[in-house]
Order: C-alpha cells, then sequence, then structure tokens
C-alpha cells in the first residue's frame, strides 16, 4: 500500500491533463496539483477542484467558500489546515479553468482515475469523508435519484450505512449556492448540527 506522502508527492509532479489529456484540450494554464493530508487523517474533504485563489497560493479552500466550509464544520483555520487530522482529496486536483461564463470548469476527469484509488488507500484511519457537490458524490456513493439536492437530503440513510469510513454529503459552499441554502433550509436546522458533533468526534479521535 503507497504511502499516502509519496502518492501526494508524485501527484504534485504530475502533468497528465497538460502534456497528454485524454479528455478534451489540454489544461489551459500551468498544472499546480492541490492536496492534503497523512496517513493519521480521520477526516476527509472530497471536494470538487481547487479555485482561482487556490491555485494561486497552493492552499485549497483560501477563498469565501472555505470560510463557509470551515464554518459548517465549526473548524478554525488551524485545525482544517491540520494535515495529521485532515485530508483534502479533490476530484481534480488542478484548477481546471474558467467556462464562457467566469464559472469553474468541471473537474479533469484524469485525475480521479489516475490518482484517487491510491490517495485513498494511503489513508487507512479515516473515520468520516465529507463529500462536497456531485462529482465527489457520484464517485463515492454512485449515481442518486434527484441529483444532489436528492442525495443530500438522504445524508441520515447514507451517514447511518455499515461502512468505513462512513460518508457523508455536502453541497459545495460556494456563494453560486446561497439559492440553493435559502430553498433548503432544513440544510442549517437538521444537518449542520450532526455535521459539527460529528466533526468533533473524530477530530478527537
Amino acid at each position: 500500500m503507497p504511502a499516502f506522502d509519496d502518492t501526494a508527492a508524485r501527484l504534485r509532479a504530475c502533468r497528465l491533463c497538460r502534456d497528454s489529456p485524454l479528455y478534451g484540450p489540454p489544461l489551459p494554464q500551468e498544472p499546480r496539483p492541490i492536496v492534503q493530508g497523512s496517513a493519521t487523517a480521520r477526516l476527509c474533504i472530497a471536494s470538487q477542484a481547487p479555485g482561482t485563489r487556490a491555485h494561486r497560493t497552493g492552499q485549497p479552500f483560501t477563498d469565501p467558500s472555505g470560510v463557509r466550509l470551515r464554518s459548517w464544520l465549526g473548524l478554525d483555520e488551524a485545525q482544517f489546515y491540520d494535515a495529521a487530522r485532515v485530508a483534502i482529496v479533490p476530484m481534480g486536483s488542478c484548477f481546471p479553468g474558467l467556462d464562457a461564463k467566469g464559472g469553474d470548469r468541471p473537474p479533469r476527469r484524469e485525475c480521479a482515475e489516475r490518482w484517487r484509488a491510491e490517495l485513498f488507500s494511503g489513508l487507512p484511519d479515516l473515520e468520516l469523508i465529507l463529500v462536497i457537490g456531485q462529482y465527489a458524490q457520484g464517485w463515492h456513493l454512485g449515481r442518486m435519484e434527484g441529483g444532489l439536492t436528492g442525495t443530500v437530503r438522504r445524508w441520515r440513510e447514507i451517514l447511518a450505512e455499515p461502512r468505513r469510513p462512513r460518508v457523508l454529503p455536502l453541497p459545495h459552499p460556494s456563494w453560486r449556492n446561497n439559492g440553493w441554502l435559502k430553498r433548503e433550509p432544513w440544510f442549517e436546522a437538521e444537518l449542520l448540527p450532526v455535521l459539527r458533533a460529528e466533526v468533533v468526534r473524530v477530530m478527537a479521535g
């Protein structure tokens, strides 16, 4: 079983989506793969792909989405970026570029196919995976009826499934989902208190 640090080092040197793309045109900018974790991590944030600020800084969630996500989890920055306890494994490790409307393109498919299984094999102590957005949910849970909303609505059922690590689906914390959050008040009223309690339990362990 490859060590997480070794896999992460090879991932950070990867240029597959620029030099030998398998799906569509090459990555439009210099790749900067971003991943966080260690073999001792107990919580994993399975996210979508780095944004423009993360691409510039080399650190995930260094934007308003990260502020909101840390609020959801009840973690400060020091806890959130503690690689010994928290892994952050995006579906695509590089910023995928912007689409015609100024939004982020989908994560590059090459990345998950090449690296995801190996990364997770180096995280043996995980207790909980937070799957953020439809791409991560599709990878970890398979296609579910009702899209992202239907998947997140079934959070109790998914969390209670007899698997290890356990999985909890979340929407993306982007400002683009403000309308979704207003339409789905149960998310903040019912899911977030359980999420925070689970995070406290996992981090304390």
